[in-house]
């Protein structure tokens, strides 16, 4: 990816793709540059005049009838970062950590939190020298910022804690020293702007989105899979049938199974069965595919409105007025990555399905549960009961977290949103349904390499099962399946499934 500007221009959670699996070059506009100095300077002039604004020469929350005194309002910024430094657990991946730094650039860069120039440049240099705080995952609870995890971003930049850089953790210091760079010196309300926001669960909610996307055809490939080994009709598919109802989602899914399904020799070779309707997880695959499409949509617009929007408190405008609110509360982004949630879990619960339903044998053609000697072979037994428990964890999962709220800072805070709770288990529900769609493109491919082959898949999915038989994953046999699952992961991860259907057919 070449160079992204920063400015007061919007840019789509999609600009971000690219830094979960590398960086890229980000700078800011002229633009962005002067609203930053343009904001500092006003902040500084307010302060001269010894008005109270919080944060700057007030207290914090429960104590900002607190006046600090002029020569203090440096330490009160140290104070702040490591005083709110306590995150815990695994720390954030490198990409959620570069998008939180790029988001909170993009805030600064709209010239309404007051900070100074050299904060913005320092944060920019690390950003592209790839210098990614380590930032425990745990800790915050979505509002009055993400402040726990962000505070371990402000610690790396005063020289303190530890970063990822060169491919290994080091300090923070020795990171800096390395590139050429110095810790800042925080200066009055540099540490609350640090702080304050929703950067980091909007950067969860982008991962999410962007794992989202992906399992979203991906499971219109594995339905179809299952249809085709299931003998199964492909006229509920039909385009046709799905305009009759407005929902563009609907339309997108049963569109691509029936381009994934087109010239199937196997559908052809059943066409005059007995069977009259197909059950609910073959035949509404569109209907409920459609809908998790359409809410993932949703919640595009939300979190590209989100990531957009200046976050931080209090507020410098231009006409040097100071006004609070509470825009770092992730409430809007809580309730978009719950939404997801429950559209994502429900693609891994009929997949789930899908995988039982062959389980059960099909019309004397498929011996139960996919063995070649049922008995004597227990087939793909086990690897439904997998997807199952899997399925099962993602109806806990996807409780809202966000109609959760606990009290905090003495009664101050006193109704959050959870946000980044949302995006860690939304995150765990994505990681469940890639293994439950991974166990269905295992059976299915198998079902029709075992029982079908005489006959010719839908053109879509031909390179599904040529990938597979290469890396070879189509056997007859019982054996351990624990490694051909995680071979199909990395198969998914890579984009390599997706990639082949798509040279030869178009997906929506």
């Amino acid at each position: 990816m070449g160079t992204v500007l920063i400015s007061d221009s919007s840019l789509s959670w999609r600009t971000f793709d690219c830094l979960f699996d590398g960086t890229a070059h980000f700078r800011l506009s002229r633009e962005a540059k002067k609203s930053i100095l343009d904001s500092h300077q006003l902040l500084n002039d307010i302060i001269d005049t010894g008005d109270q604004i919080y944060g700057v020469n007030t207290g914090f929350g429960k104590l900002s009838n607190i006046s600090i005194k002029i020569e203090d309002l440096k330490q009160l910024q140290l104070n702040l970062v490591k005083s709110h430094a306590c995150g815990v657990g695994k720390p954030l991946g490198l990409g959620v950590t570069r998008i939180t730094m790029v988001l909170k650039l993009m805030t600064w860069a709209k010239g309404y939190s007051g900070i100074s120039p050299k904060l913005s440049q320092l944060l920019l240099d690390m950003l592209n020298n790839d210098i990614l705080p380590v930032i425990p995952r745990k800790g915050s609870v979505g509002a009055s910022g993400d402040l726990a995890p962000l505070a371990h971003m402000a610690c790396a930049m005063i020289g303190e804690g530890d970063v990822f850089f060169q491919d290994r953790i080091t300090s923070a210091r020795n990171a800096l020293r390395k590139s050429g760079l110095k810790p800042i010196v925080l200066g009055p309300k540099e540490g609350l702007s640090l702080l304050n926001g929703t950067h980091v669960s909007t950067a969860l909610a982008i991962r999410s989105l962007s794992e989202s996307k992906k399992l979203l055809t991906l499971a219109d490939i594995s339905g179809a899979l299952s249809t085709e080994a299931s003998l199964s009709s492909m006229m509920p598919f039909d385009p046709k049938i799905h305009k009759l109802k407005k929902h563009k989602g609907q339309l997108d899914a049963a569109t691509n199974v029936f381009r994934l399904l087109k010239s199937s020799e196997v559908v052809k070779s059943h066409q005059n069965c007995d069977r009259v309707q197909d059950p609910y997880s073959i035949r509404c695959i569109p209907h409920v595919h459609g809908s998790s499409r359409e809410i993932f949509s949703s919640v595009e617009k939300i979190i590209d409105n989100e990531l957009n929007s200046v976050s931080d408190n209090p507020l410098i405008f231009p006409n040097g007025k100071v006004m609070n609110s509470g825009h770092f509360h992730a409430e809007p982004v809580a309730q978009a990555i719950d939404s997801l949630s429950i559209a994502m879990a429900e693609i891994g619960a009929i997949a789930e399905r899908r995988i039982h339903f062959l389980m059960k044998g099909v019309d004397g053609k498929v011996p139960l549960f996919g063995a070649k000697e049922p008995g004597i072979e227990s087939g793909f037994m086990l690897a439904h009961v997998t997807a199952a428990a899997l399925a099962s964890e993602n109806k806990t999962l996807a409780h809202p977290a966000s109609i959760d709220s606990i009290s905090t800072s003495a009664g101050q805070e006193d109704f959050v949103s959870m946000a980044p709770w949302s995006g860690i288990s939304c995150l765990q529900i994505l990681k469940n349904v890639r293994r439950i769609l991974a166990i269905e493109l295992l059976v299915a491919t198998n079902i029709n390499y075992r029982f079908h082959k005489k006959y010719s898949s839908g053109s879509g999915l031909k390179p599904v099962i040529t990938l597979f038989k290469r890396e070879k994953l189509l056997t007859k046999n019982d054996h351990v399946l624990s490694q051909d699952l995680v071979l199909i992961n990395k198969l998914i991860t890579s984009g390599k499934i997706i990639q082949n259907v798509k040279k030869v057919i178009n997906l929506v």
